[in-house]
């Protein structure tokens, strides 16, 4: 059994992003004569940057907090395959999509996770809404190919088995593929990323679109993994199950779920292991 010194704490179980407006300088001031208001808004004023400094020293959104080894990791999930991460102030999306709607209220990521080039989890309209002159892309070659030319010099090519720093925060790049005779078409092997980063001194697994591969059971030390189950795409809920009890998260996240039957996967991950397995709505 893989030992991790953190522990989870349950957030709510479908999370609201929301950002809390710290701007004094929004707020109504009631002030009875026309001096008090004057002083009002010039403290308002000037009290709007340390405001909005003290606001961004913390994470400016809610979801699932998880306690990692250096502070606390927090968990977005958004829709399908898309979610967000918080760690401190930095912020990362993994496969966003949707439109610039999806991201309303949330802040610009530091870092793009880009697994492959299918319509649900590469969107460049989308990156382009959302992506900030300061954010780091990774991308498998076949998606940096098409990212938008004025998103490359942002991009960081990944292939299999590749790791990089990038955005202060290590990547690796883990294959994903199928295996089964039919599908090996939908990802065949060498194309696809999954990826493990590091953040807060937490693995967490991003599986991407994939089987249980071997590459996928001979993970080590994962504290969260984000596990894709949906036919005929991806893999079986019990052949999830298996490759989860083998290589042991703390916690898992089923996503890119549609029409499965999670509380069966659940069910076959069983409690014996003691991985927990946290359900989420990823299709509001």
């Amino acid at each position: 059994m893989n030992s991790h010194h953190f522990r989870i704490e349950t957030g709510a179980s479908n999370p609201i992003m929301r950002r809390v407006n710290t701007n004094l300088s929004r707020r109504p001031v009631l002030a009875a004569g026309g001096l008090a208001f004057a002083l009002a808004l010039v403290c308002a004023v000037a009290l709007g940057p340390f405001a909005r400094r003290a606001q961004s020293a913390e994470n400016p959104f809610a979801g699932d907090r998880i306690a990692v080894p250096d502070g606390e990791l927090i968990v977005h999930p958004l829709n399908h395959a898309t979610l967000a991460l918080g760690w401190k102030e930095k912020v990362v999306y993994i496969d966003p999509v949707g439109g610039a709607r999806r991201f309303a209220g949330l802040p610009k990521p530091d870092l793009v996770l880009i697994t492959h080039l299918h319509f649900d989890h590469f969107d460049k309209a989308t990156l382009k809404d959302v992506v900030a002159d300061k954010t780091v892309l990774v991308a498998p070659p076949t998606v940096a190919e098409q990212m938008p030319a004025e998103l490359r010099p942002q991009t960081t090519v990944l292939t299999n088995g590749q790791t990089k720093t990038v955005a202060g925060l290590a990547v690796e790049a883990v294959p994903a593929y199928n295996l089964t005779s039919g599908r090996t078409n939908f990802h065949p092997k060498g194309r696809d990323n999954g990826y493990v980063l590091t953040i807060g001194g937490a693995r967490v697994y991003l599986s991407s679109d994939t089987e249980d591969v071997p590459e996928m059971r001979a993970l080590k030390n994962i504290a969260v993994a984000f596990l894709c189950m949906n036919l005929p795409y991806t893999m079986e809920p019990d052949r999830a199950a298996q490759a989860v009890r083998e290589f042991q998260p703390r916690l898992v996240y089923p996503y890119h779920c549609r029409g499965t039957n999670l509380e069966q996967f659940k069910s076959l991950v069983g409690n014996d292991a003691k991985i927990e397995v946290r359900l989420r709505n990823w299709y509001e």
